[in-house]
């Protein structure tokens, strides 16, 4: 009988909603998470620290691990102290980095994850992937997906606006990495996943296209399914091609030619994917996704996030070089220096200041 279907990795439970994390508990035990109650939680010292006072009495076999950063140094420490411990599952709990440590250390110890997210700056909460700071700058680490997703919105309202803003950028620009996944496999033959850039595409889509700001609900819980959903794409697909493309070379470059200036990932990326729309010729959706991103507070012209135009060239130009292998519509047009001054400067005229 030939095969009709296949199986995706994805989490078990997927909770996005005002009031979430305080059905945790229930969550993990009804979900046959952990029968016994035997949790390792990883914590920042901030955000996840107070939180803890929240949620510790509703769980009182958990034991707590405070992570200083998101180094792979603090991973694998936090996988080795929580080896001896004969849990059911670990906890993330917190930003990206401490949930980047716990998918490490979880995968390293051959426990499932539970991710509970603090904030949305990004769509790594439900990637098979962590990225950690290392000694050469930053890695990506392959990991199995979370089995858990929570998301509480009231606590998504109580961060710091500029992390929801951050997840706009990075869920946008969805767009144009598959619009460069399509390009690859036009010009090179690059397979696509069309479940995976479908769910990514749309993802991206529901973000830019819906009317609400970062003070609503119903935008925040758009925005939260639109990164969960994102980074079950890059499971479907096996790789970040589903919301990696010329965006995300930009943003590598940003970060590693400028690291002590660089913005947040998703400013950056967002910037990158509306220049990057320019490029391939989209100049309406390029246009439209700069208006987007300015209603919401985002940056789409380097100096709003404190870079020069010579700088922005200069990042642009050195972008596929983070990314050796992936064809993007920066490797098709291959532009000099002089070139993309050219077009920049058109960009800047097309989107207005």
């Amino acid at each position: 009988m030939p095969v009709l279907t296949r199986l995706i990795p994805s989490p078990v439970v997927v909770d996005i909603r005002p009031g979430a994390l305080d059905d945790l508990a229930c969550v993990l035990a009804d979900e046959r998470i952990s029968q016994s109650g035997k949790l390792a939680i990883a914590v920042s010292g901030g955000s996840g620290a107070r939180l803890r006072e929240r949620i510790a009495p509703s769980l009182p076999g958990a034991t707590w691990y405070e992570v200083d950063g998101g180094t792979i140094d603090d991973a694998v420490r936090l996988a080795s102290d929580i080896k001896a411990g004969h849990y059911d599952a670990v906890v993330g709990l917190g930003g990206g980095k401490i949930i980047d440590c716990a998918k490490f250390a979880a995968a390293r110890v051959g426990l499932p994850l539970v991710a509970v997210a603090t904030n949305l700056a990004h769509d790594g909460l439900c990637s098979p992937v962590a990225t950690l700071d290392n000694d050469a700058g930053r890695g990506s680490y392959g990991v199995p997906n979370p089995i858990a997703v929570v998301i509480d919105l009231n606590v998504i309202r109580e961060a710091p606006v500029r992390f929801v803003r951050s997840g706009i950028g990075d869920a946008v620009s969805n767009i144009s990495a598959v619009a460069d996944w399509e390009l690859s496999n036009r010009v090179n033959g690059e397979k696509i996943d069309g479940l995976a850039a479908a769910m990514a595409r749309q993802a991206g889509e529901a973000v830019l296209r819906h009317p609400g700001g970062v003070g609503d609900d119903g935008f925040l819980q758009v925005l939260a399914e639109a990164l969960v959903l994102t980074g079950i794409a890059m499971s479907v697909s096996g790789d970040s091609r589903p919301s990696s493309g010329a965006c995300h070379e930009i943003n590598h470059a940003f970060d590693l030619l400028y690291p002590k200036r660089a913005a947040a990932h998703g400013e950056q990326c967002g910037l990158g994917a509306a220049f990057a729309m320019y490029l391939r010729g989209a100049h309406e959706q390029s246009a439209y996704m700069a208006e987007v991103l300015r209603r919401h507070g985002l940056p789409v012209l380097p100096d709003e996030i404190g870079f020069t135009t010579e700088e922005f060239v200069k990042v642009v130009e050195f972008a596929p070089q983070t990314r050796p292998g992936r064809y993007t519509i920066l490797e098709h047009l291959d532009l000099k220096t002089e070139q993309i001054k050219d077009i920049y400067a058109d960009y800047v005229k097309a989107i207005g200041s």
